[in-house]
């Protein structure tokens, strides 16, 4: 009985194997004016800052997971927005989460800001499934419509 108790405290504890979050070099951003009613989507690599109208972006971190997992692309993030005499303000330090752009977005007065992904143009494009010939597809089902001789 002990033996079973311990096999099943074991099972519990192991759940699914998780891969390993990648590190990206550039974090993907949209960014909505609200006095112009523009979107405008904008990448920073990693560590630099960009301005946007008069918010400074700089995203410290970018991670993502592999296609085969289920997406979950998160960034750490800090906002300054400029103030009177070129001094700064943090209106916002925090984790943002692509899929959840509502939960995690910089809400402002002027702009709305949120994570829409991260990039690594080093890395090699995932594997596409190879969809099949939409002409072959209708000669095989004219075939198997006729009848046989």
């Amino acid at each position: 009985m002990r033996y079973v108790v311990v096999a099943l405290a074991l099972a519990a504890a192991c759940g699914p194997a998780m891969a390993e979050r990648i590190s990206n070099p550039i974090a993907v951003f949209a960014g909505l004016d609200k006095i112009t009613g523009v979107t405008t989507t904008f990448e920073i690599p990693i560590g630099e800052q960009r301005r946007f109208g008069a918010v400074i972006v700089r995203p410290n971190v970018c991670y993502s997971r592999p296609p085969t997992e289920e997406p979950k692309t998160t960034s750490f993030v800090e906002i300054d927005q400029i103030e009177s005499g070129n001094t700064r303000r943090r209106v916002f330090s925090g984790w943002m989460f692509a899929e959840s752009p509502g939960l995690s977005g910089l809400e402002h007065a002027t702009y709305d800001i949120w994570l829409t992904g991260c990039r690594d143009p080093n890395a090699p494009p995932p594997p596409v499934e190879a969809t099949p010939d939409a002409n072959a597809l209708q000669d095989q089902t004219v075939k198997e419509g006729e009848p046989e001789d």
